[in-house]
C-alpha cells in the first residue's frame, strides 16, 4: 500500500510538470508510459522483465530485490524466479524514442552489457576447479583473468561473483599452484588468481582457509619481497585481510612469522612505500605480528635493529590520520620492548612528536601517545630527569592536564595521572610555561 501511494503521488507530480510549459511557450517533452520504470518513474536504461511479465528499469528492481522483497512491486506477485530478464524490444524502441528526440536534448541510451547470471558463474568455477585437478596453470590463469574482468564490469556483477563461492574457489586454486613442484611456472598464474582474489574481498572463513598454510603464505611473501608494484601491493592487501580476522589469526600469525624475510618484507614496503594503502596494510600486519604472535619480542628485535623507529617518527611528522593512528600503534607494540624504549628514548624527535599528537589527530592517536608515553617514562631512573624534563620542556605537562579535563576513557585517565604525578617531581627543573598561552586556541578535531 505504502509503495502504490507514494507511486501514485510521484506520478501526479510528474504529470503536472509535463502539462507546464517551457520558457518558449512550447510543450514539455512527454516520456511515454512504458518506457518508464514503474518504481522511480525515470526513462528505463536498462529495461529488464520479472516473471511476472512486468518491465522495471535494471537498477530499481535490484535494488527492491536486495532489500529483501520476493515480490513484483505493481502486481504483489511472489516471484517464480529472482534473475530478471533483458527487454531487447522495449530496449531498442526506447533508444529508437531517444534519437527522434535528440533535438530536446534527449540522449541515446547505450546498449547495457548482459550482467553475468549465478549459473554462469557457478561454470567458470567448476572450470577452476577442474583446471586445478590437472594442473593446467595457463588454463586457470585465463579463468580467473576471465573473472576479473567480469567483476570490475559492475557492481553487480562482483556481488554476483562473490556470493556464488569466487573467493573459496580462487583461494583453493592460490593453494593448489603454490605447493606444485615447479614454483617457477607457476608465478604467472599465482599474480592473475591474486589479483582476482582481491576483487572479491572480504573473504569468508572457507576461503582464508586455503590460503592459511606455510606455502600459501610463502608465495605471498615471495610476491611482497620481489614482485612489481601491483604484485606488491595484491600480496600485502590479502595478507592484511588474513590478519585482521579474529578467526585463526593466532595460527596465521605465527606461520607468517616463521617465514624468513617477512620482516625485511614489511619494512622495504614502509620504507619504499608503493601507495598508502599498502603501506597501511604493512603497518596493520606489522602491529599484529608484535602485540598477538608468539615470536612478538624477536619481531621487534628485528625491526628496532633495522631502523623502525626513526621511519615511523619520519612518518609522524607529516602524515593523515589513519596513517598516523597505525604508526603510533606499531610504536606502542615495539616500546613493550626494553631494546624497543631505549632506542625510542635516544631518539629526539621521539618525545616532542609524541606530545604534539596529543589531542591532535583521534582519540585513538591520543590513546597510543598517551600509552608510548607512560611506558618511557615510568622506568626513568636518570638523576636529570631524561625524558621526563624532556616531555615538561615541550608541554607535557600542561597537555595532560588538559585532556584530563576533557575526559577520555578509564585506561588512559589512570596512565595519564600517572604521568601527571611523575612529571610533578621534576617541574622545578623546567621554567613555568602558562597553559593558556599554548592551548587557549586548541580545538579537538573529533
Amino acid at each position: 500500500m505504502m509503495i502504490s501511494s507514494w507511486r501514485k503521488r510521484r506520478a501526479a507530480k510528474r504529470a503536472e510538470k509535463e502539462q507546464q510549459r517551457n520558457e518558449n511557450g512550447e510543450m514539455e517533452l512527454t516520456i511515454p508510459r512504458d518506457f518508464r520504470c514503474p518504481i522511480s518513474l525515470d526513462l528505463m536504461n536498462d529495461p529488464v522483465t520479472l516473471s511476472s511479465g512486468i518491465t522495471y528499469d535494471r537498477e530499481s528492481i535490484e535494488k527492491w530485490i536486495e532489500a529483501g522483497n520476493f515480490t513484483c512491486p505493481l502486481t504483489n506477485q511472489v516471484l517464480r524466479s529472482l534473475e530478471p530478464i533483458p527487454n531487447h524490444v522495449i530496449r531498442r524502441k526506447i533508444q529508437d524514442w531517444c534519437v527522434e528526440n535528440r533535438s530536446y536534448g534527449i540522449e541515446r541510451i547505450p546498449t547495457p552489457r548482459v550482467p553475468i547470471s549465478s549459473m554462469e558463474v557457478s561454470g567458470i568455477l567448476s572450470k577452476i576447479d577442474f583446471a586445478c585437478k590437472k594442473l593446467d596453470n595457463e588454463g586457470c590463469r585465463a579463468l580467473a583473468a576471465k573473472l576479473k574482468a567480469l567483476a570490475k564490469e559492475s557492481e553487480r556483477n562482483k556481488r554476483c561473483i562473490a556470493t556464488n563461492g569466487a573467493g573459496a574457489a580462487l583461494s583453493e586454486a592460490f593453494a593448489t599452484f603454490s605447493v606444485a613442484s615447479s614454483f617457477g611456472e607457476n608465478v604467472a598464474v599465482l599474480e592473475e588468481i591474486l589479483s582476482a582474489l582481491i576483487t572479491m574481498f572480504p573473504l569468508d572463513g572457507e576461503a582464508k582457509g586455503y590460503i592459511v598454510s606455510a606455502p600459501a603464505l610463502r608465495c605471498l611473501i615471495w610476491f611482497l619481497s620481489s614482485g612489481d608494484l601491483s604484485r606488491r601491493r595484491n600480496s600485502v592487501l590479502a595478507l592484511k585481510e588474513l590478519v585482521s580476522s579474529m578467526e585463526d589469526q593466532r595460527k596465521t600469525l605465527n606461520l607468517l612469522s616463521n617465514i624468513e624475510g617477512v620482516i625485511e618484507a614489511f619494512f622495504k614496503l614502509i620504507k619504499n612505500p608503493v601507495c598508502s594503502t599498502s603501506t597501511k596494510a604493512s603497518l596493520t600486519i606489522i602491529y599484529h605480528m608484535i602485540t598477538s604472535s608468539s615470536t612478538s619480542q624477536k619481531q621487534v628485535i628485528k625491526l628496532v635493529n633495522l631502523g623502525v623507529i626513526p621511519l615511523l617518527l619520519e612518518t609522524l611528522v607529516d602524515t593523515e590520520r589513519a596513517m598516523c593512528e597505525k604508526a603510533l600503534g606499531v610504536l606502542d607494540g615495539i616500546v613493550n620492548n626494553e631494546q624497543g624504549r631505549e632506542m625510542a628514548c635516544n631518539n629526539a624527535l621521539m618525545i616532542p612528536v609524541l606530545v604534539k599528537k596529543i589531542l591532535r589527530v583521534s582519540n585513538s592517536a591520543t590513546e597510543f601517545s598517551v600509552s608510548i608515553l607512560y611506558k618511557l617514562c615510568k622506568d626513568e631512573q636518570k638523576e636529570d630527569g631524561g625524558v621526563l624534563v624532556e616531555a615538561l620542556q615541550v608541554g607535557a605537562f600542561q597537555k595532560l592536564l588538559l585532556l584530563l579535563q576533557l575526559g577520555c576513557v578509564e585506561k588512559t585517565k589512570q596512565r595519564v595521572s600517572d604521568l601527571l604525578k611523575m612529571l610533578n617531581l621534576h617541574r622545578n627543573k623546567v621554567e613555568c610555561v602558562d597553559p593558556m598561552d599554548q592551548f587557549k586556541n586548541l580545538k579537538r578535531p573529533f
